[in-house]
């Protein structure tokens, strides 16, 4: 069977096209008309949408006679999933977070796991070991911690993210204006993760750790401890969801 998801999410709509349960191709859209096209070509049964931005109700209307099956919009607190979900407010819970949960309840089964996804910004949710989403913490991303700046005062300069070669060179210490903000935001982002899994890790001493989101290979290299790396996690949980929901 042919699957189709799509994450539309704060800086990018993304999509995975699944035969059975193998992830076989990922790609960007940037309209509902470009999303009708991929699903014109890879021909899907079914398709999931889920979005954190913009209603994905457009998405939707825009697949008609495209999809010979169900076209699910994932809601969070009312689409069935295949996990239980411990938090307190479940409508107001982010479709994203949700599915990396669902992703990672299945891929580590009966054990606890911390989801760092690392993206527009950064979530650090936990998963019990029986697979009910616990909840976690929502933080600011390396972007907008760098726009913050310059957007709040009024002399700091906006400052692009650092290319994988200079990142690998980060100073601690900032010698000048720019360095300094990229310590503080870059730097201090990864102190910040790094102190959430130490203390999920004191209580959660079976806790396995994934990391995902577009920013993972910032902070691969730079988070202490064991750690799975999944950068399409939250696609995974989705497509988990849309099984669940089709049968």
């Amino acid at each position: 069977m042919t699957t189709l998801v799509l994450d539309i999410g704060n800086t990018a709509a993304k999509y995975g096209c699944f035969r059975g349960s193998a992830l076989a191709e990922t790609g960007s859209v940037a309209t509902p008309a470009e999303l009708r096209e991929v699903a014109k070509r890879v021909q899907p049964e079914h398709v999931l949408l889920a979005s954190v931005a913009a209603p994905a109700e457009p998405w939707a209307d825009a697949l008609g006679g495209a999809v010979s099956g169900r076209v699910v919009v994932l809601k969070p607190g009312e689409t069935p999933v295949p996990i239980a979900n411990a938090y307190a407010t479940p409508l107001t819970l982010g479709a994203d977070r949700l599915a990396a949960a669902a992703g990672a309840a299945h891929l580590l089964p009966c054990r606890p796991v911390l989801v760092v996804d690392a993206g527009t910004c950064i979530k650090c949710d936990l998963v019990a070991a029986d697979g009910t989403f616990m909840g976690g913490s929502i933080a600011p991303g390396l972007r907008m911690r760098l726009q913050a700046m310059h957007h709040f005062t009024g002399r700091l300069p906006e400052l692009p993210l650092l290319g994988a070669n200079e990142a690998a060179t980060l100073a601690l210490c900032g010698t000048d204006t720019r360095t300094a903000m990229l310590s503080g935001a870059l730097n201090g982002a990864v102190a910040e993760v790094n102190g959430m899994l130490g203390s999920y890790r004191q209580q959660h001493p079976n806790l396995a750790v994934v990391l995902a989101g577009g920013d993972a290979a910032f902070f691969e290299s730079r988070l202490k401890g064991h750690i799975f790396v999944l950068t399409e996690l939250v696609l995974l949980g989705l497509h988990r969801i849309l099984v669940h929901n089709v049968g």
